[in-house]
């Protein structure tokens, strides 16, 4: 039997964090969060599994775009984004799925 973890989440998105880090940052008020951490709070969530939806940065998604992040909604993962730096928040949330 295997064992099993409840969260709150109600979706969960995958942000490249190699691709945020090309950027330095590139996100949030002064431009210099990466799109995760600058997500999560402008969305104002809660951290791991007591959030309302999970905004998770993995290492790499094999994208690479230039002057962007590469995002991915888990429910609807045959369709990815990519983000340019310092794109509205609210637009990126709505498009991943978040809002």
């Amino acid at each position: 039997m295997n064992a099993r973890v409840r969260s709150n989440w109600t979706n969960a998105v995958l942000v490249c964090a190699r691709c945020s880090k090309r950027l330095n940052g590139g996100f949030g008020k002064k431009g210099r969060q990466p799109l995760g951490k600058a997500l999560r709070k402008h969305l104002q969530l809660k951290k791991g599994r007591k959030a309302a939806a999970g905004v998770i940065d993995v290492k790499c998604l094999g994208v690479c775009p230039r002057g962007g992040v590469t995002v991915v909604n888990g429910a609807a993962s045959r369709e990815w984004l990519i983000v340019p730096a310092g794109a509205d928040l609210d637009a990126v949330a709505r498009e991943a799925g978040l809002s």
